[in-house]
C-alpha cells in the first residue's frame, strides 16, 4: 500500500511525518499549492491509503465526491492532530483501511476506532480475510450475504483448491471436494451467490514489437488466460524486459488494471533456470532467448509455467504461478 499523510497544522505535520517515517510514505501539509482537493485527486485511487491528520469531516467531504465501490476505493483514515484516535472511513476490509488504523495506532499510540460490524463482534471478516491473504473478489456483492449470515450465528462453509493452514476460525467450516459451500478459494468461479475469492498469484509475462497499442496486448492477454482457464483478477504483474520497461502499450494495459510493470535485464533473465522456447533472433536482437517465458517465471520466483509461450500480431506472452500458502490470518 502506497502511504499518503495530509496535515493541516504544525502538529497535524509533526505526526503525520512521524508516522511516514514509522510505516512510510509522504507527508505533507495543506496549504499554498497543495489543497484539499488537488491531494486527495491525486493520490485517490486503488491500492493507495490515505491518511488525512484532521477531523473526520474533512476527510469525508473530501472523498465523497470520488468514491466508486469497495473493491476499487482506497484505503481512508482519518486520525486526530494529537494522535488519540485512528478512525478507518472507507474500505476497511478490502481496501485495508481497518489494518491501517491498527498499524497508526500502533505507531503513535492511539485508539483504533473500528467499526465494521464483524470487527465489532470479533467475528471473522471473509474480505479483510481475503485481502491479507492476498486475494481479489470478483463480485463484492456476495460478501454481504456471507457476513451477514456470520453476524446471525451461522456458520460458512469455506472450500479451497489449496491447503489452508492452521484451524479455521470460529463461524467457519473448511470443506473439501464437491460439498456445498459459501464461498470459494479457486480460480474456477464457484457459482451464483457463492463467494469468490481469486489468489492473485499469476505473472504475465510479455515480449512485444515496438508501438503495439494496449488493445493488442489486452486481446492477448485474454486469449491466453482464457486458454489456460485463469481468471483476469488472478494476475498479480506483468513482467517483461528492461527495454519494454517505458512501452507506451504495457504502461497503459497496467495501468488500465492497476498491475505494477516489472523489468528485468537480459543478465536476470539469462540467469532464470527452466527450459524455454528459445529464438535466435530474439537472443540476437535483445540478448536473452526469451523474454515472456523467462520474466514470467522470474517474477514467480520460479514458480511454474501455466501456459508457454503464445505468440502473435506482434506479442509473446506466457503465464506462470508464484506459490501460495494461504492461512487463517487476516491482522498481518
Amino acid at each position: 500500500m502506497n502511504l499518503y499523510y495530509l496535515a493541516f497544522s504544525p502538529r497535524g505535520l509533526a505526526l503525520a511525518q512521524k508516522l511516514a517515517e514509522a510505516l512510510g510514505g509522504e507527508a505533507v501539509r495543506c496549504g499554498g499549492p497543495v489543497t484539499l482537493g488537488g491531494w486527495t485527486a491525486e493520490h485517490f485511487a486503488p491500492g493507495a491509503g490515505l491518511v488525512y491528520v484532521g477531523a473526520c469531516g474533512i476527510a469525508v467531504r473530501a472523498v465523497a465526491p470520488r468514491l466508486t465501490t469497495k473493491d476499487k476505493d482506497p484505503a481512508v483514515v482519518a486520525i486526530d492532530e494529537r494522535g488519540h484516535f485512528a478512525v478507518p472511513l472507507v474500505s476497511g476490509h478490502l481496501g485495508g483501511a481497518n489494518e491501517l488504523a491498527r498499524r497508526i495506532a500502533a505507531a503513535c499510540g492511539a485508539v483504533p476506532v473500528v467499526t465494521t460490524a464483524t470487527d465489532a463482534g470479533g467475528l471473522f471478516p471473509v474480505d479483510d480475510w481475503a485481502r491479507a491473504q492476498g486475494c481479489a473478489i470478483p463480485d463484492p456483492k456476495r460478501i454481504k450475504a456471507f457476513s451477514a449470515a456470520v453476524l446471525a450465528g451461522k456458520t460458512r462453509r469455506i472450500r479451497s483448491d489449496w491447503p489452508i493452514a492452521g484451524t479455521p476460525p470460529a463461524g467457519v467450516e473448511l470443506v473439501t471436494g464437491g460439498t456445498p459451500c459459501d464461498a470459494a478459494l479457486s480460480f474456477t468461479d464457484p457459482g451464483p451467490g457463492i463467494l469468490w475469492m481469486v489468489p492473485r498469484i499469476v505473472m504475465a509475462g510479455i515480449g512485444c514489437r515496438r508501438g503495439v497499442p494496449a488493445d493488442k496486448l489486452e486481446t492477448a492477454l485474454e486469449k491466453a488466460l482464457a486458454a489456460a482457464g485463469i481468471p483476469v483478477q488472478a494476475v498479480a504483474a506483468v513482467c517483461t524486459i528492461d527495454r519494454k520497461a517505458h512501452e507506451p502499450g504495457l504502461l497503459e494495459l497496467c495501468q488500465t488494471h492497476g498491475w505494477p510493470l516489472r523489468a528485468y535485464t537480459p543478465d536476470q533473465l539469462n540467469r532464470v533456470e527452466g527450459t524455454f522456447t528459445p529464438s535466435a533472433f530474439v537472443a540476437r536482437t535483445v540478448g536473452v532467448d526469451n523474454v515472456c517465458e523467462r520474466a514470467a517465471v522470474l517474477g514467480a520466483a520460479g514458480g511454474p509455467l501455466l501456459l508457454p509461450k503464445q505468440a502473435g500480431d506482434g506479442v509473446t506472452l506466457a503465464l506462470a504461478r508464484m506459490a501460495f500458502g494461504p492461512d487463517w490470518k487476516w491482522n498481518r
